[in-house]
């Protein structure tokens, strides 16, 4: 409109047809480009074939194809409208507008793949990172693998070995002593070092599984629950109160009776470490509705003795802290303080114990407390909603 004015004629007219196809050109390039070239040829639109032709290399680049569009571009921008308009033997004119139009063609079509190129490579340079990222993921699980396998068979090799020795002494204590009770204990030895024994070979099945094998291990593996409470404690050794106000497998899951034999099973080995002799409660109970998770830090053994075991609207008085909690399982271990004339016996602890029950409870969505009493004693409560397993 600035070269012709506001008149409505036909060079206007193919001109705005041309700045109109533009709107399809993503989708249909070459059709948009040959569509814009009556624009050039009659009319006195410049830019819209040379927006489908950059628009073609971009997404359509082909030799033959980018070739035979620029030579229809030259010849567009070239001739004169009419043709009988065009002049040959002016040959200086003639020359400057084929070098124009030459530059008019060439241009887009190297921008365009200029442009593609620059594409291309980005998303090779992504594809390379995915592939590294992949490659570090591979080589870490690897590693990881091969530390499982080393961690396999030195368990394997010294832990095995020195359990195997204890069953066999154990064993050959039972067939030679007349003792009604040495037999009993060698009898306990060696049925806990089987045990263990199993529950060894297991871990080192795990560990040197990887990925779906160790789950398929883990899922195919025995594992302890509520129901082996009670072998546990007989074989404890020590003076324990056993108060269980849930039938195993009842109505938990058995990722929550799991935890709650792993969390007694721990504290037990903590007691004879640190308080032999003293008199020992393990009570698992039912959690209803809303729960008091520490109703008063000072409780003596008072409170402990009068607290309902699946209520706790009246323990709940006076609480710092409360949550409403969905039906789960409580597990209390507590212990008085310890005897002493009881010999300490030197076994070797890592310190890591309560923290890996309190990372299995956080994991479970349940909460685990360990603290000491106002009597010299110690406590260990958890808790652990069903819902988690």
């Amino acid at each position: 409109m600035l070269v012709n004015g506001l008149e409505l004629d036909l060079e206007v007219g193919v001109s705005m047809l041309a700045a109109a196809a533009l709107v399809l050109r993503r989708r249909f390039p070459l059709l948009v480009f040959l569509f814009t070239l009556p624009g050039l040829y009659i009319g006195y639109i410049w830019f819209a074939p040379m927006i489908g032709l950059y628009t073609l290399a971009v997404r359509r680049p082909g030799r033959v194809r980018l070739g035979i569009c620029a030579v229809l571009l030259i010849a567009a921008h070239f001739f004169p409208y009419p043709i009988s308009d065009f002049e040959l033997t002016v040959y200086r004119e003639n020359t400057l507008v084929l070098i124009d139009a030459c530059v008019t063609s060439a241009a887009p079509i190297a921008l365009g793949l200029l442009v593609r190129t620059r594409q291309e490579l980005a998303s090779r340079v992504e594809d390379l990172t995915r592939s590294l990222r992949r490659e570090d993921r591979l080589l870490a699980d690897r590693v990881k693998t091969t530390e499982r396998a080393r961690l396999a068979r030195e368990m394997h090799d010294v832990v095995a070995h020195q359990v195997s020795l204890i069953s066999l002494q154990a064993g050959a204590v039972q067939v030679s002593t007349e003792d009604a009770a040495a037999r009993a204990g060698a009898r306990t030895i060696r049925e806990l070092s089987v045990r263990t024994l199993e529950e060894l070979r297991h871990m080192v099945g795990v560990l040197r599984a990887d990925g779906g094998e160790a789950a398929e291990a883990h899922r195919l593996a025995p594992q302890p629950d509520l129901a082996e409470l009670p072998r546990l404690i007989e074989m404890s050794a020590l003076d324990v109160t056993y108060e269980g106000g849930v039938a195993a497998g009842a109505s938990g899951t058995k990722t929550v009776e799991r935890a709650a034999f792993r969390t007694v099973q721990e504290a037990l080995t903590n007691i004879r470490k640190h308080a032999p002799g003293a008199r020992v409660r393990v009570r698992v109970d039912p959690v209803d509705g809303v729960d008091a998770v520490d109703a008063v830090r000072g409780e003596g053994s008072g409170r402990a003795s009068g607290r309902a075991s699946g209520r706790a609207s009246g323990r709940a008085e006076g609480a710092g802290e409360s949550r409403a909690a969905a039906h789960g399982l409580r597990v209390e271990i507590r212990n008085g303080p310890p005897d002493a004339a009881a010999t300490v016996p030197a076994l070797p602890g890592g310190g890591h114990g309560l923290v890996g029950l309190r990372e299995r409870a956080q994991s479970l969505g349940g909460t685990l407390e360990a603290r000491h009493t106002s009597d010299g004693g110690f406590v260990v409560r958890a808790e652990f909603p069903y819902g988690a397993g």
